[in-house]
């Protein structure tokens, strides 16, 4: 059944994209006031499932993509976020129907419902990833066949643009190029989908989801009860160190904040991003890895922590939880395992209770 997303679900499912974000995806708070904005000017939007969608249909991702440290400082407008999707239906020579997330994490889920409010267009109730992950390539319908381009994309300073390009990887490559050219920080639009291959790809139910981890940490807050463990039982995770954080090392470089975190508690853990948490050691041993979940919450109020907001002197406490089953196959695994980010060592898969190395 469809359903509507106003002002009053927004600070919820911010929230809970920020823990989906796994670390990355962009500061939802910002992709929040956004969306805030355009429902009080244009209204409410009407979120569809995957199944209701028409076979006729045309959807297109709309994102942000660049450094979340710069964004923090970088805020998009309206007109920035409306450009690629116009643009990409004039370039496709059809209207588009419907806006769909290409990430269930961070400013990436409340971005296109800026998008969609602004358009007037309904918004899918799914996303390509389930979570987030730093490349444009990175998600569920490049497994399917679905062509990231003609990609679309616009700045802050009115320049817009559409790529036609060889294969998703190469999408990628040149337009993380464009981006750190026009500030790192740029509004994207593609993956243009039918009715049929949305349903096929994309992980349905997705901003539901994050609406309902938002109001279990903020309902768990009120009652008094631990919201992180609240987190771990809508994820079906588990908590894998609490500690304080001790050092952070972070650069922005080729367009990704890049870095490692340090946490001392019981031992100490490390961290390592590329903006999303991908590795977990500790003590030099791995507990988790991509593209399993790995969060960073706030020690007593469960609030999410991005990987630009890690601070000396914070205490955190970590989880891990399932992806997507699709994200460990071989195919998937070359394109999200952490040997593509240059980890030698093979990917672990999180069952709820251990973290096993993958076959």
């Amino acid at each position: 059944m469809s359903w509507r997303v106003d002002s009053a679900s927004i600070d919820d499912l911010a929230r809970g994209a920020a823990v989906l974000g796994t670390g990355g995806g962009g500061d939802p708070y910002i992709g929040a006031l956004l969306a805030k904005r355009a429902i009080a000017e244009h209204g409410p939007v009407t979120a569809v499932r995957l199944d209701e969608l028409p076979e006729d249909a045309l959807v297109l991702t709309v994102a942000m993509m660049g450094a979340p440290t710069v964004m923090v400082e970088k805020l998009p407008g309206l007109d920035e976020v409306m450009g690629p999707v116009r643009a990409l239906g004039t370039y496709l020579g059809r209207p588009v129907t419907h806006v769909a997330c290409a990430e269930a994490g961070g400013v990436n889920s409340t971005i296109p419902i800026a998008a969609a409010a602004a358009l007037g267009l309904p918004l899918v109730d799914g996303d390509g990833m389930g979570r987030a992950f730093p490349e444009l390539q990175m998600v569920l319908p490049t497994l399917y066949g679905v062509s990231a381009s003609p990609l679309a994309f616009s700045d802050e300073k009115g320049n817009v643009g559409v790529l036609q390009t060889v294969d998703n990887l190469w999408t990628e490559r040149i337009a993380r190029v464009a981006a750190v050219e026009m500030g790192c920080s740029i509004m994207i639009s593609g993956f243009a989908m039918s009715g049929a291959q949305a349903r096929e790809s994309l992980v349905d139910g997705s901003l539901r989801q994050c609406i309902d981890l938002g109001a279990g940490i903020r309902e768990a807050r009120e009652l008094k009860l631990d919201p992180v463990e609240r987190v771990a039982g809508l994820l079906g995770g588990r908590e894998l160190f609490s500690g304080k954080v001790v050092d952070v090392q972070r650069g922005t470089t080729s367009g990704f904040a890049r870095g490692t975190a340090r946490i001392d508690g019981a031992g100490e853990l490390t961290l390592r991003f590329q903006n999303e948490h991908l590795i977990a050691e500790l003590d030099g041993r791995t507990l988790a890895t991509t593209p399993d979940l790995i969060m960073v919450l706030e020690h007593d109020s469960g609030e999410p922590i991005t990987t630009e907001g890690l601070r000396y002197g914070q205490r955190v406490r970590v989880l891990a939880a399932p992806s997507d089953p699709r994200w460990h196959s071989e195919e998937a695994l070359a394109m999200v395992g952490p040997r593509y980010f240059g980890y030698d060592i093979p990917a672990h898969r999180f069952d709820g209770t251990v973290s096993a190395v993958h076959a």
